[in-house]
């Protein structure tokens, strides 16, 4: 179920997504749906298990972090 748009911080941004966005769906749209990531939604780790279940309500706060590779 879609709704209007809603608006959340994410990594400290203002940033719109449609109503209804999982955070798949979020790591999707910012090219990151292939990456192995961290999300954090209002303080709570999701697992990546859970990305395609929790669904992101306005006002959220999200923080993605990803591993950069080195040597």
């Amino acid at each position: 179920m879609s709704t209007g748009p809603i608006e959340i911080q994410l990594n400290g941004a203002s940033h719109r997504l449609p109503g209804g966005c999982s955070v798949a769906q979020l790591l999707v749209d910012a090219g990151l749906g292939e990456r192995r990531v961290a999300v954090e939604v209002n303080g709570a780790i999701v697992p990546r298990s859970g990305h395609g279940e929790r669904i992101v309500h306005d006002g959220d706060r999200i923080e993605i972090v990803h591993a950069l590779g080195g040597g």
